[in-house]
């Protein structure tokens, strides 16, 4: 293979995920970690890709990840349809976690002064519920993340870990037979925390998350009680769920 080709099918790699690991396109492209790191640095200086710790993330990829206002018109039906049939999840007295993104923005919307209590880390959430009477909303605090509009952090973790909810409802980047991942190791850390101190966790993600595989391992989908996707789903995604026993519902 040329270095033409390769760099075209490291290209191609990355237009479907967020992250690609040096060992692997080395065993992709049947070359050598010299000459894939050759490959790696032409095509950042070409600014199609940034090099990270062990291998490579798309540069147009990360922008979307971190701007919510790209976020939130990509697949927007879809994501307001998740957010029905995932605020029908909850029930009235509920504590509940709203992580952040925009599919968790239209869940808020959807519980907009509903008699229960919200602990979130988003901004963006909590604004949702400006004005209501009946829902009560905690933010965590920590560090607030540009664009993204979430807090993050070491107190943002401690404020979590001295919690419990009834459920979490969580976006994610990237959904693979290997578990969730995120495109941002900032994050995660907190993802995790809500994980945890939830009693079930439910994952609202639109078709578009399926098959991608994001730069940091977040959780195995054994962690998870249920997702939340549309009717877009492939029906080999929807077979790789059934394979996996993961209870999940189409918007």
């Amino acid at each position: 293979m040329n270095q033409i080709e390769r760099h075209r099918n490291i290209l191609e790699v990355l237009s479907r995920q967020d992250f690609v690991d040096l060992e692997d396109l080395c065993k992709r492209l049947k070359a050598s970690r010299a000459t894939v790191r050759r490959d790696l640095i032409d095509l950042e200086h070409s600014r199609n890709i940034r090099r990270v710790r062990g291998g490579a993330m798309s540069t147009n990829t990360r922008e979307e990840a971190l701007d919510f206002r790209q976020l939130s018109v990509s697949c927007h039906e879809e994501k307001m349809r998740i957010g029905k049939a995932a605020a029908e999840q909850i029930e009235d007295g509920q504590t509940v976690i709203l992580g952040g993104g925009s599919t968790v923005v239209e869940v808020a919307r959807c519980l907009y002064d509903r008699p229960i209590q919200i602990i979130t880390n988003s901004i963006l959430v909590a604004q949702v519920f400006w004005e209501c009477r009946q829902t009560e909303v905690t933010l965590t605090g920590g560090f607030l993340y540009p664009r993204l509009g979430i807090q993050f952090g070491p107190i943002c973790e401690r404020m979590l870990h001295s919690v419990s909810a009834d459920v979490a409802i969580l976006g994610i980047r990237g959904i693979t037979e290997a578990g969730l991942s995120d495109s941002s190791p900032l994050v995660v850390a907190s993802i995790r925390a809500m994980i945890e101190c939830a009693q079930r966790v439910i994952i609202v993600a639109d078709h578009t998350k399926f098959g991608r595989s994001a730069m940091i391992h977040v959780a195995d989908l054994a962690e998870l009680d249920q997702i939340i996707s549309d009717q877009s789903l492939a029906p080999e995604q929807r077979q790789f769920l059934d394979e996996q026993r993961v209870s999940y519902l189409l918007a």
